[in-house]
């Protein structure tokens, strides 16, 4: 069974950083993909940055872009989402993913969610 932890969340003012980290144990299998979701109350869970097993092909969302950072150490099966200059609106329960490099169907083990709370 494929598990999926993430840590680094928090409460961090207008224009601070966190870096959220996401661990995957349980032999994903081959060569998977990562990504990092986020969603706050009545909203779609929205998409905001995925990266390939090689870390060659990356995505990041237009709402975050230039201010997010997505990475990966395959030798810790870890992933990681610098976040800077963080605003308000970025305040969401952040989930990570395991899966195949693509849309957000292909990514099929979740994590429970970190929650990142950027104050004015």
């Amino acid at each position: 069974q494929v598990q999926v932890v993430e840590s680094g969340g928090g409460l961090v003012q207008a224009g601070g950083s966190l870096r959220l980290s996401c661990a995957a144990s349980g032999r994903p299998g081959g060569t998977y993909a990562m990504g990092w979701f986020r969603q706050t109350p009545g909203k779609e869970r929205e998409f905001v940055a995925g990266i390939s097993w090689s870390g060659d092909d990356t995505y990041v969302a237009d709402s975050v872009k230039g201010r997010f950072t997505i990475s990966r150490d395959n030798g810790k099966n870890t992933v990681y989402l610098q976040m800077n200059s963080l605003k308000p609106e970025d305040t969401a329960v952040y989930y990570c993913a395991v899966g195949i490099y693509g849309p957000p169907r292909t990514y099929d083990y979740w994590g429970q969610g970190t929650q990142v709370t950027v104050s004015s």
